[in-house]
């Protein structure tokens, strides 16, 4: 069994092998649940993640997360905002992608610092000024990857596979379809 970064590769290709042969087995669909607590607070749990048509519901309520907003944002401040949840959305989806594509190139990695900084123009939220997207205006991502036997070019090159593989990045690059239903 080979293991790099604590992936086990044979299994990461085994994964992979088995979803090209069974492409339905690459869909995957998550779920959160949440419910208000008052002012800018929510709280949601896992749901049910489907994939390859199974439903796996041991993942019900199996996390919680809290999200409020700063106290500069009219908050309470009782736990991260959803910006820095979708940062931390995009770390995460980054890990994941440079460790699983640093082990496929045999790629031993000491360590991996992300900094990352997302701007806000609250004028288009608060819709003081249509011109201006209420969302993100721009997200920077800080790589530091360590991995003493990896050359500056191998690294350059796992980011580049970074940008073009990360499902969070993708998402929040492309455009996606967001359907909310009144219930």
């Amino acid at each position: 069994m080979s293991v790099i970064n604590e992936i086990d590769v044979h299994a990461l290709q085994d994964n992979a092998d088995a979803i090209r042969a069974n492409p339905n087995l690459g869909q995957a669909t998550f779920s959160v649940d949440g419910s208000w607590q008052g002012g800018y607070r929510i709280t949601t749990r896992t749901g049910v993640l489907t994939q390859g048509g199974e439903r796996d519901r041991t993942r019900v309520a199996k996390f919680e997360m809290s999200s409020d907003e700063p106290t500069a944002a009219l908050g309470t401040d009782t736990a991260p905002s959803p910006a820095e949840y979708v940062l931390h959305a995009l770390a995460g989806c980054y890990t994941v992608t440079i460790t699983t594509n640093a082990a496929l190139r045999g790629i031993e990695l000491k360590g991996i610092r992300l900094e990352l900084e997302a701007d806000v123009d609250m004028r288009g939220f608060l819709g003081i000024d249509k011109s201006v997207r209420p969302g993100l205006q721009q997200i920077r991502v800080r790589a530091d990857i360590d991995a003493p036997g990896a050359t500056r070019e191998q690294l350059e090159e796992l980011i580049s596979v970074v940008e073009s593989r990360s499902a969070i990045r993708d998402t929040l690059a492309n455009p996606v379809d967001v359907v909310t239903t009144l219930a």
